[in-house]
This record gives structure tokens, sequence and C-alpha cells, in this order.
């Protein structure tokens, strides 16, 4: 669950050749074809769920408080690194539950239901509830939701497009994953634009390993992405991650970030990629974050630790 928006973000300038036109005619093709999917507006959010006496809660759930992110990137022990795989091993079992439960005519909101009780089920709490106040136990961005999405009473629709982010707190460590799911039969260019977020996401992992710079993150994602006719959404990072939820940033876009990978950092790399405006505006509950002109987007997260040998993806299926 990428919260932070980075602050740092570049102007953009429309070059009508390339990867600039291919995204220029992607988005306007989806401007005259407008019933391939539904634009995705508020609906009524349910109570918040009840969290078992017996689960362990994070701080800022005990005491509201949400402390400073790290700065830095830590450098996890042996016993760390064992926490967190157990906790993004249960992360990734609980999202293949989520996943295989979405189908046309259930609501966001029965979907985190269904995340909840996993969660009670396994020992752990659901990261997202009463993080800064959110709501609900996952998020659910559906179309034209770049983040953020809180589970609410609106119906997935068939042509849909879901990415369900699922991270948990369990004995003390924090996992987080998330992938974008079609609900029912989708359009080609909803297909595409899965597809080209799941190679971005793989691009930025192949860039790591020890020694190398964490910029090489952003470069990767960006040139794939854009090889492919699309775009990254600038200001929603992927972060640093382990007894606490959010640390250091990863920016997602070609940048000059001079700091090296070592082993021992976890850390997660979660790119949202746009068929359209790289904008984003926030709606009326303060965490939605929809498109500036609508179009869809979809993401892929996984947690990721350095190893001497490489890069371990923690949350791989």
């Amino acid at each position: 669950m990428s919260i932070y928006f980075v602050t740092h973000i570049r102007h953009s300038v429309t070059v009508f050749s390339g990867p600039a036109k291919r995204r220029f005619f992607s988005w306007l093709s989806n401007v005259f074809s407008r019933h391939s999917y539904s634009i995705v507006k508020l609906h009524n959010v349910s109570p918040v769920l009840p969290v078992l006496d017996r689960i362990s809660k994070p701080q800022y759930v005990i005491d509201g408080i949400v402390p400073p992110k790290l700065p830095w990137f830590d450098i996890k022990n042996e016993e760390e690194i064992t926490g967190m795989k157990d906790a993004c091993r249960l992360a990734r079992k609980i999202l293949n539950v989520a996943a295989n439960e979405i189908k046309v005519g259930m609501t966001t909101d029965e979907l985190d239901r269904i995340v909840h009780q996993a969660c009670m089920d396994n020992n752990a709490y659901p990261s997202p509830l009463l993080y800064r106040g959110f709501p609900k136990s996952i998020c659910t961005s559906v179309n034209n939701v770049a983040c953020h999405g809180i589970p609410d009473s609106r119906e997935l629709e068939s042509g849909d497009i879901i990415n369900v982010d699922v991270t948990v707190y369990y004995n003390g460590f924090h996992g987080d994953v998330n992938e974008t799911y079609p609900v029912g039969p989708v359009d080609e260019a909803g297909l595409r634009l899965i597809d080209a977020a799941k190679a971005s996401c793989d691009a930025g992992i192949a860039a790591c390993g020890p020694g190398e710079k964490f910029s090489s993150i952003g470069k990767a994602i960006e040139q794939k992405a854009s090889s492919l006719g699309f775009s990254v959404i600038p200001n929603i990072c992927g972060h640093g991650i382990g007894r606490y939820f959010h640390g250091a940033d990863i920016l997602h876009y070609d940048n000059t970030e001079d700091r090296m990978m070592q082993e021992g950092m976890t850390f997660t790399i979660e790119p949202v990629i746009s068929e359209g405006s790289t904008e984003v505006c926030v709606m009326n509950d303060n965490w939605t974050a929809g498109s500036s002109d609508n179009s869809r987007s979809a993401a892929f997260e996984h947690t990721l630790l350095i190893t001497s040998q490489g890069v371990d993806v923690l949350t791989r299926k």
C-alpha cells in the first residue's frame, strides 16, 4: 500500500512521437470508447470492522500516532529477515484468497470483509485499517482509481479492472503486495494495460541487487512502460518496509537518487501505470486518488529483500 505522494513531481511536455505518440492515441481511443468501462465514483462505506483482542496491533493503531517515516533504508538481521518472509508469505496467501473471490456483482466491501476475516483467521492485523484513519482492511482501486480506493457498496461490473492491495502486520512485521485483475471480459486495451503494469514492475525488480543505485529502479520502470505505450504516475511511490509500514520512498520514474542498495534492505516496488493522464486528483473521502481524465491505471506490487546474490521477491506467487 503506497500511502505517501512524493513531492518532487516533474513537469511533462507532450511530444507526439515514439512512445508519447502511442500513449496519446491509446488515450484518444479511450475517449471515443467510453462504454468499455465505467467511471468509478464514491459510494457508501460501511462501519469499521472489529479486530479480535488476541490480534497484535501496530503501534499506530494503539495510540493513533503515525511515526515519521525513516529517511534511510535499514539493514535487517537474520531474525528480522525471517519475520519479513513470514509476513510477506501470509500477505501473498491472503491476496490469493481475495483474487479467487473476485466476481461480477460483488461489492468491494464484500471483498474487504473476506480479507479482514482471512487476517483474523491467520492471527494477523490488516495494516491499512485505521492507518491515518483509513477505514478498511484493503485498498480496492477500480478503473479510473489509481490508488487508495476505499472498499464500498459499488458492485463490480463486467469489464472492470481492479487492483487489490493487501498488507498484513504479522508477528511484528508488515508484508505488502498488490495485483490488478480483470473482472469478467475486459477490452483489449484494458488487458494490455494490466500486462504493461506487470512488465513494468518486473523491470524494476530486475534492476535490483547489492551495489545497484536506487535510481536504476525508476529508470527501468519508466523505460519499460514507455516502450509499451504507457506512462508512470510519478507521484505514487514504493517504500521501505519492516517493523514499520512506510519507510523511505522508492521512485518509479527516471531520477537521480544516488543511494545504493545493500544486502538486508527490504522495500516495495509498486508502479502505477496509466493509459492516459499521469495526474491524479484525491476525491472527497481524502483517500481515493482518481485520474484527472478518468483514464484507467493498473499496478503490481512486491516486497523485496536485497541479498548477497541479487534480490529475493518475498511476495512472489
